[in-house]
């Protein structure tokens, strides 16, 4: 029992924090909205993807070195809180933002899985966490150190895949709901745009204070 019960925990840490709203839940509900449940899917493995860099990254200590190099740290929260932005303020400019009509242009399937990537690459959140929580969760005494980073991976990627995979595969409804009421469609964008502007302030302000 005392080698497994820290994994319920961090499972229960990591549920709350998918199911937080943030860059990696917005790219994938934009993504199922805009291409339908095949896009919003490559998008969520984009972000699952991304998870397993952070994860990586996190058991080769990388991240340990970011902690102590303050000056990197922050150029990489500052980098993905102005991702963040520039996403937000796209859609606050956007006239529509989720087209469900035959003649919208959908992002290829590798761009969507590769921007999925890199917006959870580029997400704040996912850093603080990994330099937070992470480390706490690796243990000399509980087995080989990369057994247990691809244990906690696979928790990461289960509830990634719970969470935003579910709202890639309701998309659809929303989506064609949304394709019939332009004036809600256009409130959306305004709001997740807004949403996102919100939360790159947030994140770039916290992670700054917190490195």
């Amino acid at each position: 029992m005392i080698e497994t019960a820290h994994l319920w925990l961090f499972f229960v840490m990591v549920l709350g924090v998918v199911l937080l709203p943030g860059l990696d839940m917005a790219y994938v509900m934009a993504s199922a909205l805009i291409g339908g449940q095949r896009s919003g899917l490559l998008a969520t493995a984009g972000v699952i993807a991304g998870g397993a860099c952070h994860v990586l990254l996190g058991a080769l200590g990388v991240m340990a070195v970011l902690k102590v190099v303050p000056a990197a740290f922050n150029l990489m929260l500052l980098a993905g809180a102005l991702y963040i932005a520039w996403i937000g303020w796209t859609l606050l400019r956007s006239r529509i933002a989720f087209d469900a009509s035959p003649s919208t242009r959908v992002r290829s399937g590798a761009g969507t899985f590769g921007r999925g990537m890199a917006t959870c690459l580029l997400n704040p959140k996912a850093y603080l966490f990994m330099l937070a929580v992470f480390p706490q969760f690796l243990k000399p005494d509980y087995g080989p150190l990369w057994l247990q980073a691809l244990v906690l991976w696979i928790i990461i990627a289960v509830c990634q895949a719970a969470v935003y995979g579910g709202m890639a595969l309701a998309g659809e409804g929303v989506r064609a709901w949304l394709g019939a009421k332009p004036a809600a469609n256009l409130l959306l964008a305004r709001v997740v745009g807004s949403m996102l502007l919100v939360v790159a302030a947030v994140t770039a302000w916290e992670g700054w204070h917190l490195s």
